[in-house]
């Protein structure tokens, strides 16, 4: 019997106005993994086919079979989205997996879990509220700059842009995350907890 389908969704908001921005790095995330399901001597899956007012693609991690995802509602509603895909591809929460950006996490840092708050990040709030429940694994990527400081208002700050120096960190973040998210699929989610759950080593210059 084959394995059923792993849902991966990466939650940010959609336009080249948002493109590149901290809170975007769902996306990035998505997008990143995508390329590590290219077939043998075959092209990646492009994230563009709409379903669910989500862009989506589909492949395969070894015998996994993945749907990506990177829902075009904008942030706020990302969880009516998440909601109707999992209902239209009967996928059970278990082996769903959301991507979000983090200003409570130091820039670069993962955090997985298994379920929980939202923090305040409103895209995943939006999922627990459409989902009705907050017991679904969730990876957290961190966004906070050596700049954020508490009681600055992330509202504008979530949209900025990396510096260079920050870019170069979330870089290797993502490839990281995509790490964490292959672990997920294959190993299982106390696995990669255990595996990613820890500091980065590299840190920004400036």
């Amino acid at each position: 019997m084959p394995d059923p389908l792993f849902l991966v969704v990466g939650l940010g908001n959609p336009g080249d106005r948002y493109a590149g921005t901290r809170h975007n790095v769902g996306f990035d995330v998505v997008d990143a993994f995508a390329r590590r399901l290219a077939p043998p001597g075959g092209a990646p899956p492009r994230v563009e086919r709409l379903d669910c007012r989500a862009l989506t693609a589909r492949g395969r991690l070894g015998e996994v079979p993945v749907l990506l995802a990177k829902p075009q509602t904008y942030m706020n509603l990302s969880g009516e989205s998440v909601k109707g895909l999992l209902v239209r591809h009967e996928v059970p929460l278990e082996r769903l997996l959301v991507v979000v950006d983090d200003t409570a996490l130091p820039l670069g840092r993962l955090r997985l879990r298994s379920s929980g708050s939202s923090g305040g990040q409103k895209g995943l709030q939006s999922v627990i509220d459409c989902l009705r429940t907050d017991a679904f694994p969730r990876l957290r990527l961190g966004i906070a700059g050596e700049h954020l400081r508490p009681g600055d208002e992330k509202a504008d700050y979530v949209l900025s842009r990396f510096s260079k120096a920050e870019r170069a960190v979330v870089q290797g973040a993502v490839e990281t995350a995509c790490d964490a998210v292959a672990c997920v699929l294959t190993a299982g989610l106390e696995t990669a907890m255990n595996t990613f759950n820890r500091p980065p080593d590299v840190s920004p210059a400036g």
